[in-house]
């Protein structure tokens, strides 16, 4: 199916049109702040729960793993039911699990709660395909820079929002305004973003949507926990494979049925792959950034890399790197314009290496760590702008929602990972502290060194990225789409 297939774009006013952006990029950075939601709390959970440290990290692994599952399924059901009606949903989930964390004062409804604001993670992915749907092309490539950056802007500023609440006002705070929030994005969906004409049809792929689901909890629980279980104890191991083998199942069965939750001859064309597997290792660069700079910030100024300040300042240190990831949507959508999406993101790449390059050298000064947050979010902002563009450049209008999700799912995978290697570095490269062990500036250098090689990997990815085409972009069964590069052209 064609971009021409379908139901042309609704002829609707610029304001009209902004609104839709606007309303749109607001309901994904309100989904975005569940990531650094509870991270404030992360010490005080054991004490606030009546629970164990070990049991109480499953608050922030039950988030990804819901987010893991949910994304991919969110994006087919919008492909075939109508994309605005899961966008609802996700955010009613949210909401709901707010409400559920802001009524708990135990470890397994605050699980719960937490789970269900991760089954919103779709909400991105499902708004750059209405986007696709409803906006004209002109507008469509700034469009989907803002609504992609919104997923690190709102981990960005939500987490000096989420520290001054914790530190100032009772915890349960955080998760009533995170419901006031959802409640008011719902609201304004409803009113100002239209349902899609574009619809697939068909019947789910639930055993597909079930294999993938169990393959992916075990692929990121192994990762996500190898840490504290040991990456050779039986159970690490035995999830690590457990998820190959079911993964390899699933590939076969969606091979074979006439409807896949995600269409893998789709998804092995080139430009689709290709831009999955860069977002893959660039998620590991992006969320390095995360990991270090706080640490740095947080640890005992006894040490000559240490600055010994509170969470409430780890936030604002952070904070204008969300702001510079928003600011850098139109340029995206500019060099995206002039040389292709290919260039932006390797563009973003290089910008991001020598985000962590300068950060090798600058790192015992706040001025140093809001410049190397500002240059990385510059980047970040770049690249995450040019990603959903080549996914939807290369793929049917009628698997839009599917493979944006799957792109984000990619993001996430690489996150993940990186996580999982930076807790192993700063694991093995430590000093002593009078009774504690903390990283070693060493350690923090080499996540560094390891993020710069891992920015330059995607880089190299996307110089294998096909070239922009002048006349169309084709998709993976042969069929044109129009592009916002291309729409001027074929006009």
């Amino acid at each position: 199916m064609s971009h021409g297939d379908a139901a042309p774009p609704r002829e609707t006013g610029p304001p009209r049109t902004s609104a839709v952006v606007v309303v749109l990029a607001l309901a994904g950075i309100v989904v975005s702040l569940m990531q650094s939601l509870v991270i404030p709390l992360v010490p005080e959970l054991p004490e606030l729960l009546h629970a164990s440290a070990t049991g109480t990290t499953w608050v922030v692994t039950a988030t990804l793993l819901a987010g893991a599952v949910a994304t991919p399924a969110a994006g087919r059901l919008g492909d075939m039911y109508g994309k605005r009606r899961m966008l609802v949903l996700s955010l009613a989930l949210m909401v709901l699990g707010s409400i559920t964390g802001g009524l708990s004062n135990s470890l397994i409804p605050m699980i719960v709660g937490r789970a269900l604001q991760g089954l919103a993670a779709g909400v991105i992915p499902l708004g750059i395909s209405i986007m696709r749907d409803e906006l004209p092309a002109e507008r469509l490539g700034s469009a989907i820079a803002m609504m992609s950056a919104s997923l690190g802007v709102g981990g960005a500023l939500g987490l000096p929002a989420a520290a001054f609440l914790a530190e100032y006002a009772n915890w349960h705070v955080l998760f009533w305004a995170s419901a006031a929030l959802g409640a008011c994005a719902t609201v304004l969906v409803l009113a100002v973003v239209p349902e899609s004409s574009v619809r697939t049809g068909g019947r789910f792929d639930f055993p597909g949507a079930v294999g993938l689901s169990v393959g992916l909890v075990c692929l990121l629980l192994a990762i996500s926990k190898g840490g504290d279980w040991g990456w050779s104890s039986g159970t690490t191991i035995g999830l690590l494979a457990a998820s190959v083998i079911v993964l390899v199942l699933w590939g076969r069965w969606e091979l074979h049925t006439p409807r896949p939750l995600v269409d893998l001859r789709v998804s092995a064309h080139r430009q689709v792959l290709l831009t999955n597997l860069a977002s893959t290792v660039f998620g590991f660069a992006m969320f390095a950034m995360s990991l270090i700079l706080p640490q740095l910030l947080q640890l005992p100024d006894s040490l000559d890399y240490g600055m010994g300040h509170s969470m409430l300042v780890v936030g604002m240190v952070m904070a204008p790197s969300g702001l510079v990831m928003m600011a850098m949507a139109p340029v995206s959508a500019r060099i995206s314009k002039l040389g292709g999406p290919k260039v932006t993101l390797m563009v973003g790449a290089v910008v991001v290496a020598v985000g962590y390059g300068i950060n090798t050298v600058l790192m015992s000064q706040i001025w140093q760590l809001v410049l190397v947050s500002g240059v990385i979010g510059a980047g970040i902002g770049l690249a995450y702008g040019a990603m959903p563009a080549l996914i939807t450049a290369a793929v049917p209008v009628s698997e839009t929602g599917a493979a944006n999700s799957l792109n984000t799912l990619m993001r996430s995978i690489g996150t993940s990972v990186s996580s999982a290697v930076a807790g192993v570095v700063l694991a093995q490269l430590t000093v002593t502290l009078g009774p504690v062990t903390v990283p070693s500036q060493t350690g923090f250098r080499v996540i560094m060194g390891i993020a710069v090689f891992a920015a330059l990997a995607a880089l190299v990815i996307a110089a294998f990225l096909p070239g922009r085409r002048p006349h169309g972009d084709f998709t993976a069964s042969g069929e044109t789409t129009t592009t916002p590069e291309t729409a001027s052209t074929s006009s």
